[in-house]
C-alpha cells in the first residue's frame, strides 16, 4: 500500500481513480477478446458462427481461414490491439469522471440530499462519465469490430486505423457513436447504480462494519456486487450491442435510423438477441473483475474502496 496519503477529491485522487479505470477496463476487455470475437461474429456472420464453442473451434482449427482468420491463438485474439487501447481510454473516463461527477453532483445538492437521492446522483454521474468515455472509445471500437468481423480488412490496429480512415474518412470512425451511447450509457448506469446498491445491501447484512473487515472480505463483496450488476446490465444493453456490431460492418450511405431499419429488417427482433448467452457470461465476469481490480488498485493507493453500508454512506462528507 502507498505510504503517502492522498487527499480525497484532490486532482491526484481523481487521476488515480482514472488510472484504476485504465487497468480495470483495459486489462479485462483484452483478456476476453476471444469471447468478444466470437460474439461479434455470431451477430455479424451467423451463417458461419452458430455458437460460442463452435465459433472458437472454427477459428482455432483453421477452418475459418477462408474468412481471413489465422489458425490457433493468433486467430482467436484478433482485435486485441484496438480493444486494449480503446477500453483503456474508456476506463479512464468511465471511472475517473464517475468519481469526479459523483463528488461534484453531491456537493451541488448538499450532503443530506446527496444521500437521500443517491440513486439519482449515481445515475447522473455514471451517464455523464460514459457519454464522454465513449467518444474516446468509439474510433477503436469501429476498427475492432471491422477487423474481427472482416479479418481480411487488416491485421490489427496499426494498419487497420489508417486504412479505415483512408477508405471511409475520419468521421466514419464515429458512425457507431449513437448506438454505442445507446449500448454503453444504460449499461454503465446499471453497472454503477446496481453495484452501489448491491454492495450497500451486502454490507448492511454483514455482522461487522466495513472498516473492521479484512481486505479479502471487502474484495469478495466488491466482486460479488460487480458480477451481479454485470449480468443485469449485459441483458439490458444487448440489443444495442448487436446494432453496433452490424452498423460497423454495414457499408451503405444513410443515417443511423436508416441503417438500423435495414438491419432490423434483415434480422428481426430475435436477431437483436443473437449472442445473448456468451455476452451475459462475458459481461458478468468482466464487470465483477473490473470492480475487483478497481477496488484493489484503490486499496493499494491508500484510497477508500468502492461501496459501503448505508450508515457509512450517510456519514461521508
Amino acid at each position: 500500500m502507498s505510504q503517502k496519503k492522498v487527499e480525497l477529491y484532490s486532482p491526484k485522487y481523481f487521476a488515480l481513480c482514472g488510472a484504476g479505470g485504465i487497468l480495470s477496463c483495459g486489462l479485462t476487455h483484452t483478456a476476453v477478446t476471444p469471447i468478444d470475437l466470437v460474439k461479434c461474429n455470431l451477430q455479424a456472420n451467423p451463417q458461419h458462427f452458430k455458437s460460442t464453442i463452435q465459433g472458437m473451434k472454427f477459428i482455432m482449427s483453421g477452418d475459418a481461414g477462408f474468412l481471413g482468420f489465422k489458425p490457433g491463438f493468433a486467430g482467436i485474439v484478433k482485435g486485441w490491439g484496438p480493444t486494449l487501447v480503446g477500453y483503456s481510454i474508456q476506463g479512464l473516463g468511465k471511472f475517473g469522471f464517475y468519481e469526479l461527477f459523483k463528488h461534484y453532483f453531491s456537493e451541488a445538492v448538499g450532503k443530506e440530499n446527496a444521500f437521500k437521492y443517491r440513486d439519482f446522483v449515481y445515475i447522473a454521474a455514471s451517464a455523464s462519465a460514459e457519454f464522454l468515455a465513449d467518444i474516446g472509445l468509439c474510433p477503436f471500437e469501429a476498427v475492432k469490430v471491422r477487423i474481427q468481423t472482416n479479418p481480411k480488412f487488416a491485421s490489427g490496429l496499426v494498419d487497420g486505423l489508417p486504412k479505415f480512415i483512408q477508405q471511409e474518412g475520419f468521421p466514419n470512425l464515429f458512425a457507431g457513436l449513437a448506438p454505442l451511447w445507446a449500448r454503453q450509457i444504460p449499461y454503465t448506469i446499471i453497472k454503477f447504480l446496481a453495484f452501489e446498491r448491491i454492495a450497500e445491501a451486502i454490507y448492511n447484512m454483514l455482522p461487522k462494519p466495513k472498516s473492521q473487515m479484512s481486505q479479502l472480505e471487502n474484495m469478495a463483496v466488491i466482486f460479488s456486487a460487480g458480477y451481479i450488476a454485470g449480468v443485469i446490465c449485459g441483458a439490458v444493453s444487448h440489443p444495442a450491442d448487436t446494432l453496433v456490431s452490424k452498423i460497423n460492418k454495414l457499408k451503405m450511405p444513410g443515417s443511423l435510423v436508416t441503417k438500423s431499419k435495414v438491419i432490423y429488417g434483415e434480422i428481426g427482433f430475435g436477431g437483436l438477441w443473437k449472442g445473448f448467452g456468451p455476452r451475459v457470461v462475458m459481461i458478468g465476469t468482466l464487470t465483477g473483475l473490473q470492480w475487483f481490480i478497481y477496488g484493489a488498485f484503490k486499496a493499494w493507493c491508500g484510497l477508500p474502496t468502492p461501496g459501503g453500508a448505508s450508515k457509512d454512506l450517510k456519514k461521508k462528507d
